[in-house]
């Protein structure tokens, strides 16, 4: 384990290490338990284990001795709680991070995030997305770069998300329609070999950003305890879809499951990339709002935050209010059809529709229980996402992965 020094009396050395050895393979466990904010005290992580008090509490020391968790061994009693008061447990505020980053339509970003889904720090956006990929991930990466030696930090991986589907085992991004990148560049490599360039320490990662949003969810955000999550969203540009079954992503035979954005919903509509006509992708981003409300884009700030203003401050308007009711009914019409395919037990809906969700929820549960007969039967409950920049934090995910699966290996 750590090699550090017992604090147990002497006398008592074996039988602490037997309880170790014993608790080795609850390390990942445990600190997944206690990443996902399931285990806060030692008796929870005791039951959720399934093991006696004394391992757990071994097991919890070790988890400390690594940096990763913090132990307070002197919790207060709740009032009018009889017994001993359990020890609380909790992420260690000043432990190791992952570096995480994404690239969008409009921009780039580079952030560090501790367990728990915590960012910790993050270097200003740029706007500017060159169609060198690799200037782009050096550029990231670079920044990322500086904000561990401003905080001093220990890092253990990086991870990128890209509005892409990303080709499993190869890590290529096959379309990045709304970049001005070469379709099938191969992502992950050119970033690992920033990440190796820059010094830091620890695998690189990549993937489609709605995944990652959505597994950040799931794990930290409106996504908790769904056992069959659906997450939609459209960030920027376009729009992505995701599924995670029993807390891991479905990525499909290749990673290119859940391709939402090309379900049609106007058979008449607008000329998609793929070919097709009328797809979610190009019917309900901020893009297509903005055209439906007879607003012409600006270039002062991004498409999707001029769509969530547009929303927020001038529903009252009839041309807004309008577009935001085509938009929730086109939308809806998609998460019937997925309802009916996948049967999730919740939905969960980012970036501008989980603005159009906001606006008249009303309307587009309606929409999904009328075309669907799941919804209509199950009432399958559809939410906003709750966390902010959660594709960082599910590209953090993917650093911290490794970890989760096996603390001792990984950090030594």
């Amino acid at each position: 384990m750590s090699g550090k020094a017992d604090p147990r009396p002497a006398g008592d050395g074996s039988t602490s290490r037997t309880r170790l050895d014993r608790g080795r393979a609850a390390l990942g466990p445990a600190l997944e338990l206690v990443h996902t904010g399931r285990a806060p005290t030692r008796a929870v992580l005791t039951a959720e284990l399934g093991v006696t008090r004394a391992t757990a509490g071994a097991v919890a020391a070790e988890l400390e001795a690594l940096g990763l968790i913090r132990v307070d061994a002197r919790p207060g009693a709740a009032a009018g709680s009889q017994g001993r008061p359990s020890h609380k447990l909790a992420v260690a505020e000043d432990g190791p991070v992952a570096l995480a980053a994404q690239v969008h339509a409009d921009g780039f970003r580079a952030a560090l995030v501790g367990l728990g889904g915590r960012i910790v720090a993050t270097a200003p956006g740029c706007e500017v997305v060159d169609a060198d990929p690799a200037k782009v991930l050096a550029s990231v990466v670079t920044a990322g770069a500086e904000l561990l030696r401003e905080t001093g930090r220990r890092c253990v991986g990086a991870g990128l998300a890209v509005p892409s589907a990303v080709a499993e085992p190869e890590g290529l991004a096959l379309n990045p329609l709304h970049l001005a990148w070469p379709a099938g560049a191969p992502v992950r490599d050119i970033f690992a070999e920033q990440v190796r360039a820059a010094g830091l320490d620890g695998p690189a990662f990549a993937a489609n950003d709605v995944n990652l949003a959505a597994l950040a969810e799931h794990r930290h955000g409106a996504g908790r305890g769904a056992r069959d999550l659906l997450c939609v969203a459209t960030g920027h540009r376009g729009v992505g879809g995701a599924l995670v079954l029993d807390g891991r992503l479905h990525r499909g035979s290749s990673g290119l499951a859940l391709e939402v954005g090309h379900l049609t919903v106007h058979p008449e509509g607008r000329p998609c990339h793929c070919g097709s006509r009328g797809c979610l992708d190009v019917e309900t981003d901020p893009l297509a709002f903005l055209t439906a409300a007879g607003r012409e884009p600006g270039p002062e700030v991004s498409l999707l935050q001029q769509s969530i203003d547009l929303v927020r401050h001038h529903y009252d308007d009839p041309g807004v209010r309008t577009a935001t009711e085509t938009l929730i009914d086109r939308l809806g019409l998609g998460l019937a059809g997925l309802v009916n395919i996948l049967n999730p037990d919740r939905i969960i809906l980012g970036g501008l529709h989980r603005t159009l969700l906001d606006a008249d929820p009303g309307r587009l549960r309606a929409v999904v229980a009328d075309r669907s007969l799941w919804g209509q039967s199950g009432g399958v409950p559809i939410l906003p996402c709750t966390l902010d920049h959660n594709s960082l934090v599910g590209a953090a995910e993917l650093a911290w992965q490794p970890v989760l699966d096996d603390p001792l290996g990984a950090l030594t």
